[in-house]
């Protein structure tokens, strides 16, 4: 009898392996570089592009809308990394949008000064900064058209967020007022969202108008639903507070715009609890705190499965903070963390084998 050749045995279906979401760096805990500097660094990490801030260098709404050639020349350079930008993120402003900014002269007006751009906190007039803040977010919108992305992450900041505990006893017509201010300031900005085709996705996170799962509903309720408004879904913000993420994106399954890989532990040890204490990160003696991708109490693996079942095809990008680590090896290694947690649903039901002859 001859020998027959070998036949390779091959699976009816696709492993899977071929797919993967596009994992980003988040530029916002690297303006301290030049923006080149971090494409070199992100490309030697592995990422497939970045998701711009816009702070430092990185990606300024006035030299976008004021220089005809400033989008293409920061195309051509992340082209020149092979790096991809689908959204850029505008937080620091977004905050002053809604909070109440302190008077020139108080000490926490060096807050402010500090994050917003100084044409935007100006003189620091309360009322003047909160409009200009506003000013800059509808030329976000406008800026990231002209850049090629539809998604615009970022905080709204809160006006009632110093209500938080409720004591002073906080009536329901002052809560009504912030949701109510919201819609005030912030249907005007979506109006130029949609008018741009732009979504804006707000990062849920202690300190804005939407900071948990309740508050969010409240917020996309304030704005009658409108689709310009969704969430940048990062789970960090949310696991330390008791809030569970995977409920967080089966809850909002058609608003999870965007989403954050990053990750956070709470560290209580009987002395500080989940308030930390006016304890700055890092302090071992937090109650909690920010962990380097896949180092900290997050189930990626339970986001992922969460994600994939509401179809979501979108980037993961990796917001890098970890006080405990160098961030360069943080960010290499949440880059392959993230190209191993993921992976494609199923096409095909494992049961439906048993009925075969």
């Amino acid at each position: 009898m001859s020998e027959q050749p070998a036949t390779a045995l091959v699976a009816p279906e696709d492993d899977g392996e071929g797919f993967h979401r596009e994992v980003m760096l988040f530029t916002g805990q690297w303006a301290d570089l030049p923006l080149e500097e971090v494409c070199v660094l992100a490309s030697r990490f592995g990422y497939d592009g970045l998701e711009l801030a816009c702070w430092g260098d990185h990606f300024e709404v006035d030299k976008a809308l004021s220089d005809d050639t400033y989008c293409q020349r920061k195309r051509d350079l992340l082209e020149k990394h092979n790096l991809k930008c689908r959204a850029i993120s505008n937080h620091l402003v977004g905050q002053a949008t809604l909070d109440i900014i302190p008077p020139p002269g108080n000490p926490k007006c060096a807050r402010y000064q500090a994050i917003l751009p100084p044409y935007v906190y100006g003189d620091g007039k309360p009322d003047g900064v909160n409009e200009r803040a506003v000013g800059e977010m509808k030329n976000t919108a406008i800026a990231a058209s002209k850049f090629g992305v539809t998604t615009v992450n970022g905080f709204t900041g809160s006006p009632i967020w110093d209500c938080i505990y409720g004591f002073p006893p906080t009536p329901q017509s002052v809560i009504d007022w912030g949701f109510g201010l919201l819609a005030e300031r912030w249907n005007p900005i979506c109006d130029v969202f949609d008018a741009n085709g732009v979504r804006f996705a707000l990062e849920v996170h202690p300190t804005e108008i939407g900071f948990d799962l309740y508050s969010a509903e409240m917020a996309l309720k304030a704005l009658d639903r409108r689709k310009a408004f969704g969430f940048n879904f990062d789970p960090s913000h949310l696991i330390w507070q008791g809030v569970d993420p995977v409920e967080f994106i089966r809850y909002f399954p058609d608003r999870i715009y965007h989403v954050h890989m990053k990750d956070a532990e709470t560290t209580l040890d009987g002395r500080s609890g989940i308030l930390s204490s006016h304890l700055d990160f890092g302090d071992p003696r937090r109650g909690w705190d920010f962990r380097s991708v896949g180092r900290g109490a997050v189930r990626f693996d339970q986001i992922i499965r969460a994600l994939n079942a509401i179809g979501y095809t979108g980037p993961l990008s990796v917001e890098w903070e970890d006080k405990g680590m160098m961030r360069n090896k943080g960010a290499r290694e949440s880059c392959q963390y993230c190209r191993k947690v993921d992976f494609a649903p199923s096409d095909i039901k494992f049961d439906a084998a048993f009925s075969k002859p």
